[in-house]
């Protein structure tokens, strides 16, 4: 499988067809470059993998998506709770349970992003779509 490892730039914009086309630039630096940008095309599928931000430990709404509870009826200081957490037969948390916790900070893959541009004299490639990490983060760029 032909891979590449680049750079994330900063995310910006292209003109096609008198369109303003959203695009990350992402700057390869190792690897075979020349060839793997040499079989890229424009419109071709891609997979990127990178590690994602790290947001620390977070709650249940932002880790999970939970909705928390009322703010009216009786409850207060429960509005970003889990709620429940199980049935109370076993006296225990079972696992698997989601909670709060550490959130982000792991390889994440990103299957078919479509590539928007291809500079290979500048060793560019310009893919539409979220790629994961932070900027000057190191990604990995598979066909």
């Amino acid at each position: 499988m032909e891979k590449v490892i680049a750079k994330k730039m900063r995310m910006s914009q292209i003109w096609k067809n008198g369109v303003a086309v959203p695009v990350t630039p992402l700057l390869c630096e190792k690897g075979d470059v020349d060839a793997f940008l040499s079989a890229l095309k424009e419109g071709e599928m891609v997979a990127v993998s990178g590690i994602s931000r790290g947001k620390g430990f977070q709650g249940t709404v932002k880790r999970h998506g939970f909705h928390g509870g009322p703010s009216s009826h009786g409850q207060k200081d429960r509005l970003r709770a889990p709620g429940s957490l199980g049935p109370t037969a076993p006296q225990r948390v079972l696992p698997g349970r989601k909670m709060a916790g550490h959130t982000g900070n792991v390889r994440v893959t990103v299957k078919n992003l479509m590539v928007a541009e291809v500079k290979p004299a500048e060793k560019m490639v310009f893919v539409r779509g979220a790629v994961p990490g932070n900027r000057n983060g190191a990604i990995e760029i598979r066909k």
